[in-house]
């Protein structure tokens, strides 16, 4: 492990506002649709599930949003975040390419997740809601929401997908030691539950079958609304305070990315650090590459189809414009478990309909090779998302050498894996496995999709 050089902002430095990349996008995301009516969604037909607040959010087109006061005191518990050249990592692949890492490890609970979940929390609160509902895939997010929930004095029951609920029992005891309630999904609590239970009583969960069972609890619960940890634009207008600081941060060192690179789910951290600088190639011609790394197993941005299909797996959401695989595609268990998401956020599929970003799919073995290579150059163990970004970052660094070029790259380290060891002990034991999707089952699922693009 060799000496890293952290790049620090003071707190003076924290942006005041977040970034709505909407703004600025020539060809602007389709509407949400009501799934009854199939008419574009009205801002006050999302009210019952969502605050006010970040309904106003979801549908702004306002380049900038201003963060709260009583959330941005909260941010400077562990904002700025730094912003580390990955030298030990750059020595061991023998590059040329100078290599940056954006460390959204560093918050309390281990994850960018905090970003979003800290004025969600915030908004809920301020419209007198007590009770909140969420999923979580590994545990990230619901950790995120239970510590904001817990300062803002609200309940919070979160659905875990079972798969993780199982392999990741230390992210169920952070949620319940911030004082949540953790339910692995599918269950009984819920009619949506019971439902894909009685499709497969050996069901291991899926996040999209977990928003299912949350958002039913919201809606038939009174003084109760629903938080999301991806996807909708207000989640991924929060995350962009990654990228600008990002963004001040490279400045203070004189590098520009040639590429930035995040993990992808559902497009809270990819979009958190590339948006900002996106903005750039807009507004100033920059030609930076923006590289979504998805898993091979999960491969709705290389092998899905741009369509209107619902957020969740038993169609109680709105219907999204997005690249999916179907509501009712169901993901090999990976252990990143964040990632293992049938669709896309609106703005990321619409971004990359039109060739202004880029996915690459990478293989679970792989991605757990790069996460041991960065462990040990770098100091960091990185959650199993994060490694996606890592590889790809890598591959990148590679390329770099095989041209003899100079290059730039920015990935975001979105959380951190001391709580993943099962994962790396699978690793290292062996049984770990790549998994293939075939192309009959991604197509027996979209083809169920009503054609409404």
């Amino acid at each position: 492990m060799k000496t890293t050089k952290k790049i620090l902002l003071s707190e003076q430095d924290m942006p005041k506002a977040w970034y709505n990349i909407v703004a600025d996008m020539k060809n602007k995301p389709l509407p949400m649709l009501n799934p009854g009516t199939k008419q574009p969604l009205r801002p006050e037909e999302m009210e019952p599930l969502f605050a006010k607040g970040l309904v106003a959010q979801e549908f702004t087109t306002e380049r900038y949003v201003e963060i709260p006061d009583e959330v941005w005191q909260l941010y400077k518990i562990y904002r700025p975040t730094p912003l580390v050249r990955a030298s030990g990592l750059e020595k061991a692949l023998d590059t040329p390419a100078k290599i940056y890492f954006k460390n959204e490890s560093v918050s309390p609970v281990g994850s960018h997740k905090l970003n979003s979940a800290i004025p969600q929390a915030y908004y809920n609160k301020i419209e007198g809601i007590k009770h909140i509902t969420t999923e979580t895939g590994a545990g990230q997010w619901g950790s995120a929401m239970s510590i904001a929930c817990q300062h803002f004095g609200l309940d919070l029951q979160v659905y875990m997908v079972k798969v993780s609920y199982d392999q990741k029992p230390y992210r169920k005891f952070v949620m319940q030691t911030y004082g949540a309630e953790v339910i692995p999904s599918p269950s009984n609590r819920t009619a949506a539950g019971r439902a894909l239970l009685a499709r497969d009583p050996n069901s291991s969960g899926s996040l999209g079958g977990a928003i299912s069972e949350a958002v039913e609890a919201a809606v038939t619960h009174p003084d109760t609304r629903y938080t999301l940890g991806s996807v909708l634009n207000h989640v991924i207008l929060h995350q962009t305070i990654i990228g600008l600081e990002a963004e001040k941060q490279m400045d203070l060192v004189g590098d520009y990315p040639d590429v930035v690179i995040g993990c992808f789910g559902g497009g809270s951290n990819f979009s958190g650090i590339s948006f900002p600088f996106l903005r750039h190639n807009f507004l100033d011609g920059k030609t930076t590459r923006f590289i979504a790394a998805e898993p091979a197993s999960c491969p709705k941005l290389t092998r899905g189809k741009f369509e209107y299909d619902f957020g969740d797996t038993i169609g109680m959401t709105p219907l999204i414009p997005m690249f999916t695989l179907g509501h009712d595609f169901q993901p090999a268990d990976i252990h990143a478990g964040g990632l293992r998401y049938h669709g896309a956020g609106s703005i990321v599929s619409q971004l990359l309909k039109d060739g202004l970003i880029e996915a690459q799919a990478v293989k679970q073995l792989d991605t757990f090779e790069a996460g041991v290579l960065f462990a040990r150059t770098e100091g960091i163990i990185p959650a199993p998302e994060s490694t996606h970004a890592i590889a790809v970052a890598i591959q990148e660094a590679l390329k770099a050498k095989e041209e003899g070029k100079e290059k730039v790259i920015l990935f975001n380290l979105s959380g951190h894996g001391l709580i993943d060891m099962t994962a790396y002990d699978s690793y290292f034991s062996g049984k770990l496995t790549n998994y293939d999707v075939p192309e009959s089952m991604i197509q027996e699922n979209v083809s169920k999709l009503e054609k409404l693009t």
